[in-house]
């Protein structure tokens, strides 16, 4: 039987994770190809919404990948991310899905190997969890 490959899908801010992100690819360092990226204009945009969205769609783990703190393009946008990410981690389990599935960190652009490292410790930690088996709810593909 084949090894479980995570569907892991990443909100990335504009300004310094996708930046980070596309770095990353620049310089072929290799990171999970599982790994979908949706970007976003700040980190503080994710509604909660989003990311129970793509947990419905299929994705077996989320992450928001904004600028680190004091460096938002918004002044402030990746508070509001993190207040947002305290609430929902909390809220989880209660949908039966474990928070080790949600994750929130801070890429800069030109944090290349940062990204790398965030994204293959996501990939690996999801992958010890298995798939995600929401109860009563059959997940739709995430493309």
């Amino acid at each position: 039987m084949a090894e479980f490959e995570p569907k892991i899908v990443a909100f990335v801010c504009n300004w310094c994770s996708y930046a980070g992100a596309d770095k990353a690819g620049g310089q072929k360092l290799a990171y999970a190809a599982q790994v979908k990226l949706v970007r976003v204009m700040c980190s503080g945009r994710v509604d909660p919404l989003f990311v129970m969205d793509a947990f419905r769609q299929g994705a077996d783990g989320v992450m928001v990948l904004g600028c680190h703190p004091g460096d938002c393009h918004y002044r402030a946008g990746n508070k509001k991310a993190q207040q947002r990410f305290r609430i929902l981690s909390r809220m989880l389990p209660q949908f039966g899905i474990e928070s080790d599935r949600f994750r929130l960190d801070w890429v800069a652009a030109g944090e290349a190997e940062r990204f790398q490292t965030i994204a293959n410790e996501m990939t690996d930690r999801v992958r010890a969890l298995g798939p995600l088996r929401i109860r009563g709810y059959v997940a739709k593909e995430v493309a």
